[in-house]
């Protein structure tokens, strides 16, 4: 699945995109698996309150499952002003 990073955690981790090979079933295993992987992940991911995701371009919680999923967004949330 295409996994994308937007504002400050692109910056954290260094990347905009990237293809992951997962069998996480749901996006906080995915979360965690990534976490995993580098401190620049664990960096990132360390205050999920902080963070919003995406599943398939559709805003979700981290307990959404993975089956089927093309694509998930990470990003902080919005401001309007």
């Amino acid at each position: 699945m295409d996994v994308l990073y937007f504002a400050w955690v692109r910056e954290r981790i260094g990347l905009p995109r990237e293809k992951v090979e997962t069998n996480a079933a749901t996006v906080a295993e995915l979360v965690a698996e990534l976490s995993a992987r580098e401190d620049r992940y664990a960096v990132a991911f360390s205050d999920l309150s902080a963070l919003r995701v995406a599943v398939d371009q559709e805003l979700t919680d981290f307990d959404a499952p993975l089956a089927g999923v093309r694509e998930v967004a990470f990003f902080p949330p919005m401001t309007g002003g």
